[in-house]
């Protein structure tokens, strides 16, 4: 039942934010009731999609859930009384909510109502799935996952700048779904201007979950005429730039403008960036922007996840490298990862590692 539960949560990633992907099953002996996952927007909540997807009483049912009932009224009232009023008698649920506003008290309050509450089941996963929530909510800023497609020797492009097509198609698609799990896309204004991109989820039926795409724009360079300006009323885009860059015209296409602080070398400051997608719900964001993009996230030890995605060719040192300088002199100043997954899709090698604690 819990194995289902996470799997439901999975699916709601992505959509979510800033509430974090919640999956829940309701069974009574064995049979499943109802099942529910956190909706578009984080609303309603898992168990209260289940419990309105019921079609007969749920008296004396378990409800198994990926993470702690809140008990907070916000926009709807608190999950913990909806189970409690729905006659739930046991409440399995994965990890309590680090959310100051919940953090043990749903599980009190069910408990104080005479349900028997039991957490635990399914707690790694259930963590590795929110790692974005928990982030925000302990760091004040969303997980990033920097990604990378590649040759065999680390270059992202020909000295010339041609890129297409390092991987193949079976690579590109896992690329696309891997969008459709994040609440958003990062790139710089290097990659904005030199290839014009859309940043939109590209497979059939995954259209509607393209997430916000982000430029990194320091002095708001950004074209009216590109791509991205002029779909951003159906999808949206925010530009990250120093204070007072952005012009009214952007703001008027219909461009998100956030201004942050901008670090010694005069560019946006990628902490300060961090902090303020994290103070606007933001909990998964996909870094794909070019080299500089990728250095600058990692000097600044903000990469939580690496994936790379190899293609079976070689370019040569004169190409273009998927990581800028990073002026390390000495090992130890390395960034480490460990290596969680390696498969492979056609003639690519898909490979992801995650930040050493």
């Amino acid at each position: 039942m819990m194995a289902a539960a996470l799997a439901l949560a999975r699916r709601s990633l992505g959509r979510t934010w800033p509430n974090p992907a919640v999956g829940c099953v309701i069974e009574r002996d064995g049979r499943v009731l109802a099942i529910g996952r956190t909706q578009e927007g984080g609303r309603p909540h898992a168990e209260a999609d289940a419990i309105a997807r019921a079609q007969e009483s749920l008296r004396g049912a378990t409800v198994w859930v990926t993470l702690e009932p809140c008990s907070h009224h916000g926009r709807t009232p608190p999950c913990a009384e909806a189970l409690i009023e729905a006659g739930i008698s046991r409440v399995v649920s994965s990890l309590e909510d680090p959310d100051p506003r919940v953090s043990g008290q749903g599980h009190a309050r069910l408990r104080e109502a005479g349900v028997k509450v039991e957490v635990g089941a399914g707690a790694a996963e259930a963590r590795d799935i929110n790692r974005g929530f928990f982030l925000r909510v302990a760091d004040g800023r969303p997980l990033f996952t920097l990604k990378l497609a590649t040759s065999l020797d680390g270059r992202i492009a020909t000295a010339s700048g041609e890129s297409r097509w390092i991987t193949g198609a079976s690579a590109r698609a896992r690329g696309h779904r891997l969008r459709a799990t994040h609440d958003a896309i990062l790139v710089g204004i290097g990659t904005a201007l030199a290839d014009d991109p859309q940043l939109d989820c590209r497979l059939p039926g995954l259209a509607a979950r393209s997430p916000i795409r982000i430029v990194v724009d320091t002095h708001a360079r950004l074209p009216l005429t590109s791509q991205l300006v002029r779909s951003s009323r159906e999808v949206p885009v925010w530009l990250v730039c120093r204070a007072g860059a952005a012009s009214a015209a952007l703001a008027r296409a219909g461009v998100e403008i956030v201004e942050v602080a901008t670090g010694v070398d005069g560019r946006v400051d990628p902490a300060a960036m961090a902090q303020a997608l994290g103070a606007r719900g933001l909990t998964r964001v996909l870094v794909e922007g070019g080299g500089a993009i990728a250095a600058a996230w990692l000097k600044a030890g903000l990469v939580d996840d690496l994936v790379v995605h190899r293609g079976g060719l070689v370019l040569g040192a004169d190409s273009r490298p998927a990581i800028s300088d990073l002026g390390l002199q000495k090992l130890d100043f390395a960034s480490r990862f460990t290596p969680i997954a390696r498969e492979s899709a056609a003639d690519d090698l898909l490979e992801t590692w995650t930040r050493r604690a």
